[in-house]
Parts: C-alpha cells; structure tokens; sequence
C-alpha cells in the first residue's frame, strides 16, 4: 500500500528558493523513493543520528529533503527541503546545523 506525502507548512517557501528544474526534480524522486518503503535505508535515503531537524534524509543531488514517516496511517511527513554546499546545509538561504 502506497505512503501519502505531506509537507509541513514551512516546505512550501523552501521550494520557492528552489529553480523549476529543481523543484520538479524534488517531486519527481519523492514520488519515486518515499511512497513505497520510506524506511528502507537506500543509497540516497538514510536514517540521521537525533537532530531536531528531521529522523530521515533523502539525498537529490546537493538538495536535501528531510521527513519523518508516521507509524499510524501510511504518511511520510516532509519536513524541510535545503541545499548541501560542501559540508554546510542551507534551508531557506539559512544555515543550519544538524
């Protein structure tokens, strides 16, 4: 059975600092790797240790998409959507640590 995916009401100004070829990119590999198994630990998906930021990470690329998946109804919850520069991450042309 497929995951849903919701965004957090802060992912959509984060998406506006992203190109058109980026954001398509964004939804083009949620639909691919977070509505069947999210969980499952992959090249480009993989746990994170505790951060106050999000229990998951999906790597496109330099952009960064963190979400949390619900253990109740199948739902994947993104949380942020940045952009990795070096070892530094950007969300919202913000640096944030991690």
């Amino acid at each position: 059975m497929p995951y849903r995916i919701e965004f957090a009401a802060s992912v959509k100004e984060q998406l506006k600092e992203l190109s058109n070829h980026e954001r398509a990119l964004v939804f083009d590999e949620m639909d691919k790797q977070l509505i069947h198994e999210p969980l499952k630990e992959t090249r480009n998906r993989k746990p994170l240790r505790p951060n106050p930021l999000a229990p998951w990470e999906l790597r496109i690329g330099d952009l960064r998409v963190f979400y949390d998946v619900s253990s109740g109804p199948l739902i994947v919850q993104v949380l942020a959507v940045g952009r990795k520069r070096g070892n530094r991450l950007f969300i919202a042309g913000k640096e944030v640590k991690i």
